[in-house]
């Protein structure tokens, strides 16, 4: 199993390399006469302060969370955290960013069982809000996909699930038993009210995001009002792809290659779409490097003068 785990992730990742690639060399011609200019840089600073603010809310996002489950690391101290051990995911694994935050909680007091469940809710709320997105604007013929009614049904039955399985009623006694079952009674360890308040905040975070992403559109394609829904459901549906998928850490081109999928090339031209999505990315990577930088540094200074 755990060679085929391997095979699975490099055969997906493979795959989505020989796309983009291929893209990028039926479109090359294209991609080259692309001017870069003022406009298109202060759009790339637009795109930089909008993922900067996404990064910094969805942290703060975080902290609600781990007051649902009453953790003792909160505040400022948790923003820090969650933004230095941000860039960790573009580590090999995908990992790592997990780990280094379920630490971090355990430095804090709390047990290491403590420290995983908020730490896991938290991308499964980002996965929930990008779902109901996409569900929504299937439903809506703002976004088309080749979803069966089968499959669009299964989707659909899976997020009620889920939604239901994170109240407090239900997934308490099933933390009990997790705790148990490892041998250890913490009586503490249970979700105090449902995530109402972080759900909202993460499609308010997938939102913040996608404006990033549709204001690198603007210098390449005109884009009006009817068109904005539907790319705010492609972006969110490539995130959530390259969130699921393994293959990649951070998503590394499976959220390219979604999104150039996903976006129909008669009204975004792919040679313009793969300039927008290497800018997204170049965008995303420089404002979690900056936030990273920005959280240790502030809260360096505020050690300092304590």
């Amino acid at each position: 199993m755990k060679l085929l785990k391997q095979f699975l992730r490099y055969f997906i990742f493979g795959i989505t390399l020989f796309f983009l690639a291929t893209t990028i060399v039926n479109n090359w011609r294209s991609i080259t006469s692309i001017e870069f200019n003022k406009y298109l840089f202060l759009l790339i600073f637009i795109s930089l302060i909008l993922n900067s603010f996404a990064h910094i809310f969805s942290a703060w996002v975080w902290t609600w969370i781990l007051t649902l489950f009453n953790c003792k690391l909160g505040g400022f101290s948790a923003v820090k955290i969650y933004l230095i051990t941000n860039i960790s995911k573009y580590i090999p694994g995908n990992i790592w960013h997990f780990v280094g935050r379920v630490k971090a909680i355990q430095n804090h007091g709390d047990s290491i069982a403590l420290g995983t469940f908020p730490v896991v809710l938290e991308p499964l709320l980002m996965a929930i809000a990008s779902l109901l997105i996409t569900i929504f604007s299937v439903s809506l013929g703002i976004l088309e996909v080749n979803f069966s009614p089968l499959i669009f049904s299964l989707l659909l039955f899976f997020i009620l699930i889920i939604l239901i399985v994170i109240h407090p009623k239900f997934i308490n006694p099933v933390l009990k038993k997790l705790v148990i079952n490892k041998g250890k009674v913490e009586t503490n360890i249970k979700l105090n009210k449902y995530p109402f308040l972080p759900l909202i905040g993460e499609l308010i975070f997938l939102l913040l995001r996608g404006s990033a992403f549709m204001a690198l559109m603007m210098p390449f394609i005109d884009l009006n009002i009817i068109l904005i829904p539907q790319v705010l459901t492609a972006f969110s549906f490539a995130w959530l792809i390259g969130l699921i998928v393994p293959g990649a850490p951070g998503g590394l081109g499976i959220f390219e290659a979604v999104a150039i999928a996903s976006l129909d090339p008669a009204i975004f031209p792919r040679d313009k779409i793969i300039i927008v999505v290497a800018l997204f990315r170049f965008s995303s990577i420089i404002a979690e490097t900056f936030t990273a930088y920005l959280a240790w540094l502030l809260y360096s200074v505020i050690v300092n003068n304590e």
